[in-house]
């Protein structure tokens, strides 16, 4: 049996991921993070409120709960590269960035140093062990699955994580959850980023990032101005809504383009790309493949993996090429390379070749 800390927000699933561990016999601590203070608005992740249910949750089964506190990390390493983000015509996904730097970066080095000999979570995904090497998988549960939120994890990371949960389904999770009577049973989901309650992320960055919203032109494909913008940074590849604009068909965005402050917009069929460049790439199995190579590619949480060949270049670098062209390839998610259910590896979307339709 082994000592684990348990990575608790107070919700249902790092409550049953705990209680589960410790049925197991293992040496169970609960630990709630506290990241983000702001402007005192509630937070789902680290509320009083759920703090108080992580606690209550380590009292009715028995082992210890920590706090520790990541505010100033998070600030730095979260939000902060955020708002950059955006100020670089990207579009983030801060949960990456989270998960890479806090949870299985700053919070797993805690474990680590501090006794433990494995910190677990309530992501739905799961970890084998086959080979001589670590595979990371999608959870079973396709509707909830996270596999692609966790592509940077390396052979040293899950060597030392648990997910108990990559075999369950949330009814299931819930189910269990109410078995034992925790009180998170029913605790609501929240889709929210978390240091954005309200989810709109617009209003996040003219609160924190006003000087970024400087308006400028809105072109069509052909360099026509047909309106204007109100800031780059409140835009995103693929958006149709909010652009203020009255045409005979929707125009949606295409691409932002830095150097002229300008916002490219063009009709549907002008979304679809094949062939992007990829930045910042890690392997799981930490080897770099030698020639090009077919696997499925997922570019944004909660699209669907698709057909493509993956050419690796110098510098951390991959050339991806999808089969059929995908709608609203965005600079600065994650594409993530999967082998059926099995997590390659990934990076970052760097470079889309120019829009154009494809037949």
């Amino acid at each position: 049996m082994a000592k684990i800390l348990v990575a608790m927000s107070g919700g249902v699933d790092s409550s049953l991921t705990a209680a589960l561990l410790h049925e197991q016999g293992h040496e169970v601590v609960g630990v709630t993070l506290r990241l983000w203070a702001g402007d005192g608005s509630p937070n789902p992740c680290c509320s009083q409120a759920m703090v108080a249910d992580s606690q209550a949750v380590c009292s009715q089964i028995g082992f210890p709960h920590l706090i520790l506190n990541y505010q100033r990390e998070f600030q730095q390493l979260v939000i902060d590269h955020f708002i950059a983000e955006y100020a670089r015509g990207a579009t983030p996904n801060p949960c990456l960035a989270c998960n890479e730097k806090i949870k299985f970066g700053l919070l797993l080095e805690y474990a680590l140093n501090n006794g433990f000999e494995a910190l677990a979570t309530g992501h739905y995904a799961r970890i084998s062990y086959f080979d001589q090497q670590y595979l990371l998988l999608r959870g079973l549960d396709s509707t909830k699955d996270q596999a692609y939120v966790l592509f940077m994890l390396q052979q040293r990371d899950l060597a030392q994580l648990r997910f108990p949960l990559g075999d369950f389904t949330k009814a299931v999770v819930r189910a269990e959850a109410q078995k034992r009577g925790l009180i998170t049973a029913t605790r609501p989901e929240s889709q929210d980023i978390c240091f954005i309650p309200s989810n709109d992320y617009r209003q996040f960055m003219r609160a924190e990032a006003p000087a970024l919203l400087v308006p400028g032109p809105i072109f069509d494909q052909h360099g026509q101005e047909i309106g204007q913008h109100q800031g780059l940074p409140l835009y995103t590849v693929g958006q149709r809504k909010g652009l203020g604009l009255a045409k005979g068909k929707p125009l949606f965005v295409l691409k932002l383009d830095l150097a002229q402050n300008a916002l490219i917009v063009g009709p549907s069929e002008a979304k679809l790309q094949k062939t992007f460049l990829v930045e910042h790439t890690s392997f799981i199995s930490a080897e770099w493949p030698a020639e090009t190579f077919p696997c499925q590619v997922q570019i944004r949480a909660r699209a669907k993996a698709a057909e493509a060949l993956v050419k690796p270049l110098a510098d951390q670098k991959l050339q991806i090429r999808f089969v059929q062209p995908q709608p609203a390839i965005t600079p600065g998610q994650a594409a993530v390379l999967f082998e059926g259910e099995r997590v390659l590896g990934g990076g970052y979307i760097a470079q889309i070749e120019p829009f154009q339709s494809e037949k």
